[in-house]
């Protein structure tokens, strides 16, 4: 017996997700089958669960590549600026909350600077 592929894991999971319309529960998909990703959302999922469920993957790429790559403070401080905006879109920023922003947009501006000055970074990832 040959070993499934992803292609066949995807194919199964869409039968099972055609199997529940039928049955009147909608699950939204997306995926990039070339790089064996499949995200699955609930009907009831909003548009700001769906952005902060990405900027959660976002966020481990910037944490885990930590100072290994020449851009990875530019991820992290745009997600932090991302997350306080996402976590308080439907409330009002504190000063303390508008301080850190400010605070990151600096470090971005620093970064920023510094691979202006190194425009030949090398890095792998």
């Amino acid at each position: 017996m040959a070993d499934a592929t992803f292609d066949d894991f995807f194919k199964s999971l869409q039968e099972l997700i055609k199997s529940y319309e039928k049955k009147n529960l909608m699950i939204k998909t997306q995926s990039d089958i070339d790089s064996n990703i499949v995200r699955l959302f609930g009907e009831q999922m909003s548009s700001l669960a769906r952005a902060q469920s990405g900027l959660d993957d976002v966020s481990e790429l910037a944490c885990t590549t930590a100072e290994h790559h020449p851009y990875w403070n530019v991820l992290y401080h745009a997600c932090q600026i991302s997350k306080i905006a996402l976590d308080k879109w439907d409330g009002e920023l504190t000063k303390e909350e508008l301080d850190e922003i400010s605070w990151s947009i600096d470090e971005l501006k620093n970064t920023c600077e510094k691979l202006k000055a190194r425009p030949q970074n090398d890095h792998t990832h």
